[in-house]
């Protein structure tokens, strides 16, 4: 089931790390800044409960979906009580899931607005589309993802841990230009068609997204 998610996720756009066991998806929680948690109840080591329970003892507030194939009142009672912002129970539809969870990121004490603007590029994350003066673009899964980050902070300079970060998962290698790479495929779709330069390199720190910038 974790592997079927992750596929699906990934497949959506969603940068996926996957751990099979309690300390471990604790673990991995408290060392990287994760947007949400998809936490399965029936975990080795600590169960769900416990670790969302012990993650919130902690000061650590990552939106939790708790997902778990008891239908009982008093699990999800139990689930909500521990901590966990959301519960999902087995079967789900992955719409639902991805649903879910574009609404508990938008909870994030960072402004999280349902469409993003920046200048005349248009994103829409519910619907995983891009457009700029009403002219529909076409992006693959990764520069969605890569593009979803500047727009969520237009103006900031984002190095390439941060890129790597939004767009590929825990466990990617990733290869010495592989940032600089999918940056100008982004230009090739969001500037040069319309004699823009919005995505900007700064040297030596990384890469930021400015309003509209007639080339």
């Amino acid at each position: 089931m974790a592997a079927a998610m992750r596929r699906a996720l990934d497949g959506a756009g969603v940068a996926v790390d996957v751990v099979a066991s309690g300390p471990d998806a604790a673990w991995m929680v408290r060392e990287a800044a994760y947007d949400a948690m998809v936490l399965d109840v029936m975990l080795p080591g600590d169960d769900g409960f416990e670790v969302c329970g012990s993650l919130r003892a902690a000061g650590v507030w990552v939106p939790i979906i708790m997902v778990t194939a008891r239908a009982a009142v008093e699990d999800r009672v139990r689930g909500l009580d521990a901590g966990a912002d959301d519960y999902l129970t087995k079967p789900f539809s992955v719409a639902e899931l991805l649903a879910r969870l574009r609404a508990l990121v938008r909870r994030d004490p960072n402004e999280r607005p349902v469409v993003l603007t920046v200048g005349s590029l248009r994103l829409e994350p519910a619907t995983r589309s891009v457009s700029r003066r009403g002219v529909p673009i076409v992006v693959t899964a990764r520069e969605f993802a890569l593009l979803e980050a500047f727009m969520r902070r237009p103006g900031q300079v984002l190095g390439q841990r941060q890129l790597l970060d939004a767009a590929w998962d825990f466990a990617f290698e990733p290869q010495s230009n592989v940032v600089e790479v999918y940056v100008r495929y982004l230009r090739e779709k969001i500037d040069r068609p319309f004699g823009l330069r919005t995505l900007e390199t700064v040297r030596g720190m990384g890469y930021r997204l400015c309003a509209d910038d007639p080339a």
